[in-house]
């Protein structure tokens, strides 16, 4: 049968013309979606809130909830509406998260925060935060609920971040309860939601929100290898933003983990290099040399796949069909973008 591609999130391809269909229509229902969710009677809210939209972005957690629908009734009238709000929900954090990060660059182009200030990002993120509120509560209150559920954690993951670990507490496991939080968290629900607006079965519900939760902390450890290892043109953003930011992800905590055991010189030097101005574009540069060849950011990659294959291990219970190939290759697509 022929090979068809499916615009989404790393070209995603399936072997099924239904399947394509009921893809293609639900994302375009989707920009859609956000495209009226983000419109207001004052244009200047409109533009702001549109600016990310219109920059487009792989609608990762979209397509999740039109693929998690196949386990059900793929044209039930809930679907739509929830991806919307899983990506408004998205779109707000990046809006707050380029606030905290100071960053100059979001899916090719400026922040929000750069094109107009901080206070208008933030503004902007909790406009959007309102309007998904607004569909969410003519989806029913368990949508609600679950929605709450997982921006209260995403909200305490950023904390967590914020905080960082506790004293004696290891570092990479704190951020992994970090990630689980911000991203885990969001990704997780979009399965539950495509599961639960077609009327999948309990059990259904339950792997798909499973797969989302493993499969979204190894999209973000992706994300932490391509801070390093890519250039702005691939990531979308500006490579070593977390570094300059003082971010901790990945591969700077397990740098710093074989620092302290083994002592080398080379690796305290360049946690020292770490712990300097990283606004010196120089100094950022050298630092993203060095760990671009340092093997913490192939142990980072090794910790990508082995997160992505959890999440495919936890789809063996769904029956086999092109919808769970397709859940399947998003595994693979993740373990491709970290290299």
């Amino acid at each position: 049968m022929t090979l068809v591609t499916v615009v989404g999130p790393f070209g995603l391809s399936v072997r099924d013309q239904a399947l394509e269909t009921d893809v293609q229509t639900g994302l375009a229902a989707v920009e859609e979606g956000l495209l009226d969710a983000t419109k207001s009677e004052v244009p200047f809210i409109t533009e702001a809130a549109r600016h990310l939209v219109r920059a487009g972005g792989k609608r990762f957690r979209p397509l999740l909830v039109m693929l998690a629908a196949q386990f059900g009734d793929p044209h039930a009238p809930g679907i739509v509406p929830s991806a919307v709000v899983v990506e408004l929900t998205h779109l707000a954090t990046l809006y707050h998260d380029d606030v905290m990060d100071e960053a100059d660059v979001r899916r090719g182009v400026p922040s929000a925060n750069a094109r107009w200030d901080n206070s208008v990002a933030v503004l902007t993120g909790d406009f959007l935060f309102a309007r998904a509120s607004r569909i969410l509560a003519d989806l029913g209150p368990e949508a609600v609920r679950i929605q709450a559920d997982a921006f209260e954690r995403l909200v305490t993951g950023q904390i967590l971040e914020t905080a960082g670990p506790r004293e004696g507490q290891d570092p990479v496991g704190h951020y992994l309860d970090v990630i689980a939080g911000k991203t885990g968290s969001l990704i997780a629900v979009s399965g539950r939601f495509g599961a639960i607006m077609a009327g999948a079965d309990e059990r259904v519900v339950d792997i798909l929100t499973q797969y989302g939760e493993r499969l979204g902390t190894a999209f973000q450890l992706a994300d932490d290898v391509l801070d390093i290892a890519s250039d702005s043109h691939e990531s979308g953003k500006t490579p070593g933003t977390d570094l300059r930011e003082g971010i901790p992800t990945l591969p700077v905590l397990l740098l710093r983990a074989r620092a302290a055991e083994h002592g080398r010189p080379e690796d305290v030097e360049l946690c020292a290099l770490l712990d300097g101005d990283l606004t010196d574009d120089a100094r950022l540069g050298e630092v993203l040399r060095r760990l671009r060849a340092h093997p913490a950011l192939d142990q980072a990659r090794r910790d990508t796949i082995r997160y992505a294959e959890e999440a495919r291990a936890s789809l063996a219970p769904l029956p086999e069909c092109y919808a769970k190939a397709a859940l399947e290759e998003l595994c693979d697509a993740v373990v491709h973008r970290a290299g």
